[in-house]
């Protein structure tokens, strides 16, 4: 199988349009349209829809374009190995993870690493949980830092407990209290929910102790969320890496019963990553990992 034809599809499935995969290939338009039609021929499907307005995956293409992106990146490992044989260290590592790790558990390990490996390139996308969860199941992402729920399909790598937190206005009866009992979940006149109310890591225990699809209020990101509990709109409940460095006037305040996520990486298979993913991932343990 061609690596052209391979990257020619990957491009047009990923940006929509044979133009756009033409200009990353630095290909003609129809010399991606041969490529692709050449590769839809070697496999006996047809992978694309074509139409004026770009091309669309078939059914067929959708089966074909993880395995297509796999593909791809096994021979990108293949040259970076042959690199390190010769005391090169080159290559890539893309990194799915939520927008608090990113900010406040990867800038120490990617100054780190890069110190060590400036050859390296680092993309991060940024994402719930499901959308992270997607990048690595789809193979956009080498490798992922998420919290753990079963079923865990992937490789797991724990690396800490982040205690989750309430967020209360400093008027909330219980703001004077040293934690926040869950059995209030049902009473608070609101529960605003990041991740547009679809937190995989606290709305399953919120709705345990009470939550019910009144009481929530939904936004995007984290620091709406702790704004509107600021404003006396309603009390939050998430992790407390989330919470770092955020500067709101809130009381922050541990759950009872205590309650916390396990933060870690995730990946298809360190085995078969290739030597720049398993470098990223060696540094990232030995930086991040938490003692018992």
């Amino acid at each position: 199988m061609e690596t052209a034809r391979c990257k020619a599809f990957l491009y047009a499935a990923e940006t929509g349009t044979i133009t756009q995969a033409a200009d990353k290939l630095a290909y003609t338009p129809s010399g991606v349209s041969q490529l692709i039609q050449a590769l839809e021929n070697e496999l006996g499907v047809q992978l694309l829809f074509r139409n004026k307005r770009g091309v669309t995956l078939t059914e067929e293409g959708a089966l074909f374009l993880p395995v297509v992106r796999e593909f791809l990146r096994q021979e990108d490992a293949i040259y970076q190995l042959s690199s390190e044989v010769h005391g090169l260290a080159v290559g890539s590592v893309t990194i799915a993870t939520y927008s608090s790790i990113a900010a406040h558990w990867l800038p120490q390990v990617i100054h780190r690493f890069q110190e060590d490996y400036p050859n390296i390139r680092i993309q991060l996308i940024e994402g719930y949980r499901q959308e992270v969860e997607s990048l690595l199941a789809e193979k956009k992402a080498d490798l992922a830092f998420m919290s753990y729920k079963e079923p865990m399909p992937y490789e797991w790598i724990p690396l800490a407990e982040d205690p989750l937190l309430a967020i209360l206005n400093r008027s909330h009866p219980c703001a004077g209290n040293s934690s926040y009992p869950l059995t209030n979940i049902g009473s608070e006149k609101a529960v605003i929910i990041p991740a547009q109310g679809f937190d995989a890591d606290t709305r399953p225990l919120l709705e345990e102790y009470g939550l019910s699809r009144d009481l929530s209020f939904k936004t995007g990101e984290t620091p709406p969320a702790i704004a509107m509990v600021e404003q006396d709109i309603g009390i939050c409940i998430i992790n407390k890496l989330i919470t770092d460095k955020l500067d709101f006037d809130v009381i922050k305040m541990p759950v009872d019963p205590p309650q916390s996520i396990t933060l870690g990486i995730a990946m298809n298979s360190l085995k078969s990553a290739s030597p720049a993913v398993r470098k990223f991932v060696d540094v990232a343990v030995k930086m991040l990992s938490k003692p018992e």
